[in-house]
């Protein structure tokens, strides 16, 4: 409830800024996996070092929105953060991941095609892969297709969150390592969606080649699988954690409920066994 109450009082510079690193940590952790995959290592290779992202922003406490769509909403719950608050927070914190990811996808794009003199080799047909499965795959079956990626947002968030809040579990470093890395690396495998690593992976196929339009990335990708991250975090993770975790009252205990459950002194219990030859539990 602390952090989602300091979360929600970040100026919008400190969110841009700090969504923007995240955004641009998640690229370089998403084209590492890209990388190993393409030198033909199994695709399970490139899901265990992805967590490296999400482990960098974490420690340095950065914003992911992500993340913060089940913090945040923990922090309404308990009356610490204010709707307003929480929505202004989301907001600035999905700009600044945005942005962090289209500088890296740019920076990304000069240096695997040599400063546009090159095609990108193997990276770049499999991040031209990934756009065009990302998008014109889900445009392909229609309505199917626009649900499935929401169900792949939530099924993704619901394991990043996880992974988020085990973090904050742990007080050492390593803990806090271990504690997401298996989450994040569980959600990468399954092949699930995650609305910040897309603003990298599509916009970069595209760069590259891929034959997808801004309106087909943005309606068939970033908005089904942003609001399935959005329901993963809020109602997934953050809502039910508090519901189950949060203090409860203690129900009343009447003077002939105390008398009931109270001890029956040993020398009465001596004596009952004594008369009646019984051994005492």
């Amino acid at each position: 409830m602390r952090l989602a109450e300091r979360k929600s009082e970040l100026s919008a510079p400190d969110m841009l800024i700090r969504g923007k690193l995240s955004g641009a940590f998640l690229g370089y952790a998403t084209s590492l996996a890209v990388l190993v995959t393409s030198q033909g290592l199994p695709p399970i290779v490139g899901a265990i070092l992805l967590p490296v992202g999400f482990v960098m922003l974490a420690l340095l406490g950065l914003e992911l929105v992500t993340g913060n769509f089940a913090v945040l909403p923990i922090g309404a719950l308990a009356g610490t953060v204010r709707l307003t608050r929480m929505l202004r927070n989301w907001g600035w914190v999905y700009l600044g991941n945005l942005l962090g990811s289209l500088l890296y996808a740019a920076l990304f794009y000069l240096v695997i095609t040599n400063w546009r003199t090159g095609n990108g080799g193997a990276v770049a047909d499999l991040l031209k892969q990934g756009a065009q499965k990302k998008t014109l795959g889900y445009a392909a079956l229609g309505g199917s297709g626009w649900a499935l990626a929401l169900v792949k947002g939530i099924l993704c968030n619901w394991m990043v969150t996880i992974g988020a809040v085990l973090a904050l579990v742990s007080r050492s470093t390593v803990g806090k390592i271990a504690a997401m890395w298996l989450p994040i690396l569980t959600f990468f495998a399954l092949g699930f969606e995650h609305s910040v690593v897309n603003m990298f992976v599509v916009p970069s196929g595209m760069l590259l080649g891929a034959p997808v339009s801004v309106g087909q990335a943005l309606f068939w990708n970033l908005l089904p699988v942003t609001l399935g991250n959005l329901v993963a975090g809020a109602f997934f993770t953050g809502m039910a954690l508090y519901a189950t975790y949060t203090a409860k009252p203690v129900p009343a205990v009447s003077s002939a409920q105390v008398a009931v459950a109270a001890p029956v002194p040993a020398e009465q219990t001596s004596a009952y066994a004594a008369a009646t030859g019984a051994s005492p539990m």
